[in-house]
C-alpha cells in the first residue's frame, strides 16, 4: 500500500516539473561522483609522477577521450586540483636572494660601525635602470622602531597601500640552532603562541622539503581571524655559517575558503639567521623581512600601527619560548639535523586525509573585512 502512494505522489510531482528536477539532481550527484573520483586519481598520480610525466599522461588521456566532452571536463577539473610543486616550491634563487640581503646588510653596518656610527642604517634607496617612473622604483626604508637589540624599518610597496617590513635584532641567550628549531616546530608553537587556531603541514615536496601549511590565527578584537595557505622552505649552509627560512601564500585544492575565516592571499616572510660562533653557542643576528595584506577596512596608518607593534609582540614571545624549551628541556624537533627529503608523519596524516575531504565550500566574498 506505502509504495502506490509513494509512486502516486511521485507522479503527481512530476506533472508540476518535479521529473525535471529530479533527473538534474541525479546528474549531478553523477557528475560529482565521477568529478570526486577522477580528483583521488589525479592526486595518487601526483605522488607517483614527476611533473613532466603528469603532463605527457594528460596529454595522452585528453587525446583518448577526445570526442567526449563530458569525460573530459571531469578529467581537466581533477586535474586542475592536484598542487603542483614545479611551479609552487620555493627555489634555491629564493633562498640565496635572503641570504644575499642579509650579507648586504652586515657590510653597511660593519663599514658604519667603523666610522663611528652605532646604529645599523636602513638599506639606501634602490637603483632603477633607465630613465624609468618614480612609481616604478623601490621606495626607501623608514625606521619605525630603534632599540639597543632590536630595530624596525618598513617602507612602501609600490602601487598599494601596505608597506614591507624589515627586522635586524640579536639575541645573546640561546643558540642558532634552538631559536630555529622552535620557529619552524608546528606542534610546540600550538603551546607558546595562544593566537594559534589551528597549524597543519598539508603537503611536502620530496624534491627540495618545501611543505605547505594552513595556518588559522586570532586577530585583534574586532576583526575576524584569519588563515593563511603557506609553503615555506629552509636551509642550512654550513659553509656560510647561515640558517634561512623563506615562506609565501599560495592556493592549495585541499584548504578552501571558509566563511569562518579571512583568507590572506598576499603574505611573504623571510628569516635569516647568522651565528656569532656556532649554531650550537649562544649568539646570533637575524634579519626578518615580513609584508602580508590583512584584507582589512581600517586605515593604514592602523595596519601599520598594528603590525610595527605585533611584531616585536611575536618576536619576544619566540624568544621567550626558545628559553622555556631551553631551561625546562621541552622536547623540540631538530630540523637542522633531520633528513631533508624524509616526510613527516604529521605531513604524511595530512596528505592522505586530504583524499577524504569534501571538495569545499565557497569561500567569502572578495571584500576588504574588519
Amino acid at each position: 500500500m506505502f509504495p502506490r502512494r509513494l509512486l502516486a505522489a511521485w507522479l503527481a510531482g512530476a506533472r508540476g516539473g518535479g521529473l525535471l528536477a529530479l533527473l538534474a539532481n541525479q546528474c549531478r550527484f553523477v557528475t560529482g561522483l565521477r568529478v570526486r573520483r577522477a580528483q583521488q586519481i589525479a592526486q595518487l598520480y601526483g605522488r607517483l609522477y614527476s611533473e613532466r610525466s603528469r603532463r605527457v599522461l594528460l596529454g595522452r588521456l585528453w587525446r583518448r577521450l577526445h570526442g567526449r566532452p563530458g569525460h573530459a571536463s571531469a578529467l581537466m577539473a581533477a586535474f586542475a586540483s592536484v598542487f603542483v610543486w614545479d611551479e609552487e616550491r620555493i627555489q634555491e634563487e629564493e633562498l640565496q636572494r635572503s641570504i644575499n640581503e642579509m650579507k648586504r646588510l652586515e657590510e653597511m653596518s660593519n663599514m658604519f660601525q667603523s666610522s663611528g656610527v652605532q646604529h645599523h642604517p636602513p638599506e639606501p634607496k634602490a637603483q632603477t635602470e633607465g630613465n624609468e617612473d618614480s612609481e616604478g622604483k623601490e621606495q626607501p626604508w623608514e625606521m619605525v622602531m630603534d632599540k639597543k637589540h632590536f630595530k624596525l624599518w618598513r617602507r612602501p610597496i609600490t602601487g598599494t597601500h601596505l608597506y614591507q617590513y624589515r627586522v635586524f635584532g640579536t639575541y645573546t641567550d640561546v643558540t642558532p640552532r634552538q631559536f630555529f628549531n622552535v620557529q619552524l616546530d608546528t606542534e610546540y608553537r600550538k603551546k607558546w603562541d595562544a593566537l594559534v587556531i589551528k597549524l597543519e603541514v598539508i603537503e611536502r615536496d620530496v624534491v627540495s622539503g618545501s611543505e605547505v601549511l594552513h595556518w588559522v590565527t586570532h586577530f585583534p578584537y574586532p576583526m575576524y581571524s584569519r588563515d593563511y595557505v603557506y609553503v615555506r622552505r629552509y636551509s642550512v649552509d654550513q659553509e656560510n655559517n647561515m640558517m634561512v627560512l623563506v615562506s609565501r601564500a599560495v592556493e592549495h585544492p585541499s584548504v578552501p575558503e571558509s566563511p569562518e575565516f579571512v583568507r590572506v592571499r598576499s603574505y611573504e616572510s623571510q628569516m635569516v639567521i647568522r651565528p656569532h660562533k656556532s649554531f650550537d653557542e649562544n649568539g646570533f643576528d637575524y634579519l626578518l623581512t615580513y609584508s602580508d595584506n590583512p584584507q582589512t577596512v581600517f586605515p593604514r596608518y592602523c595596519v601599520s600601527w598594528m603590525v610595527s607593534s605585533g611584531m616585536p609582540d611575536f618576536l619576544e614571545k619566540l624568544h621567550m619560548a626558545t628559553l622555556k624549551a631551553k631551561n625546562m628541556e621541552i622536547k623540540v624537533k631538530d630540523y637542522i639535523s633531520a633528513k631533508p627529503l624524509e616526510m613527516s608523519s604529521e605531513a604524511k596524516a595530512t596528505s592522505q586525509s586530504s583524499e577524504r575531504k569534501n571538495e569545499g565550500s565557497c569561500g567569502p566574498a572578495q571584500i576588504e573585512y574588519a
